[in-house]
């Protein structure tokens, strides 16, 4: 794990091409240069590096610069549970807030870098800047109602309406931050998929197999191209936010 002093333009909130996803909407140009005061490290993690792992006491939060990584939590019989797979400008650590420890494992699923905000040092600014605390308030909010969805999706949904709709939502997400929103490269594996949605990794492989068959997706390892994404919707129970119902005018 390598640690890089960020006073650098480069390194600043208020030109980081991120920043619609960290910063509150409309600050004014003097709150932005004390929020550049935040940010004053990063750290960049090798494929299979962890950032923080489970119990280890609460020092920052952490945005991601670039790169992909996940959370996971280690059960008593020695298994891991894969809880999220995060994108550049998402928000890890919040989740050590409560108890004052992480209460999972963050891990680099590529070469990845992150901005390190040390938490008392954010909230020392986040009471004189209330637009700071609100935004960081709806980005807890946002966590919290992902992660309902997800526990919805979990004991209401079939294996292939939870892969349909993780395959969408990956879209959308990276759709989000310039990306294709019908290709991309799966930087995590299928065993992770699996833990993650809650299914076995034979069912994983065999429901990619039948969405290619079926001309839902094309396949080539762990590279993914939509190709029916509105069947894709409609695999997965939920509309198409792209689609808009038109309502004819009557004609009397």
């Amino acid at each position: 794990m390598n640690y890089t002093n960020s006073d650098v333009p480069s390194g600043k909130c208020s030109v980081c091409v991120l920043g619609q996803f960290c910063l509150p909407v409309g600050i004014s140009p003097s709150d932005i240069a004390k929020i550049d005061t935040l940010v004053k490290e990063r750290v960049h993690l090798q494929k299979g590096e962890s950032l923080y792992r489970h119990g280890d006491p609460l020092s920052a939060v952490y945005s991601i610069r670039f790169g992909t990584l996940k959370t996971e939590y280690g059960l008593e019989d020695g298994r891991q549970q894969v809880i999220g797979f995060h994108l550049p400008g998402e928000i890890l650590g919040l989740d050590g807030i409560g108890d004052g420890s992480y209460q999972s494992e963050a891990i680099a699923l590529e070469e990845s870098e992150v901005c390190i905000i040390r938490y008392e040092a954010f909230e020392d600014l986040a009471r004189q800047i209330p637009e700071l605390q609100k935004q960081f308030h709806r980005i807890l909010s946002r966590e919290l109602t992902q992660d309902q969805r997800h526990l919805l999706s979990l004991g209401s949904l079939r294996a292939e309406e939870r892969l349909a709709s993780f395959l969408l939502n990956l879209s959308q997400r990276l759709a989000a931050r310039g990306y294709l929103n019908n290709e991309f490269d799966l930087r995590m594996s299928r065993v992770e998929i699996g833990s993650y949605l809650g299914i076995q990794i034979e069912t994983v492989s065999r429901m990619l197999s039948r969405f290619a068959e079926s001309g839902l997706i094309q396949i080539k390892q762990r590279h993914i191209k939509l190709i029916d994404v509105d069947g894709l919707y409609q695999l997965a129970g939920i509309q198409n936010p792209e689609r808009t119902v038109q309502i004819k005018p009557c004609v009397s």
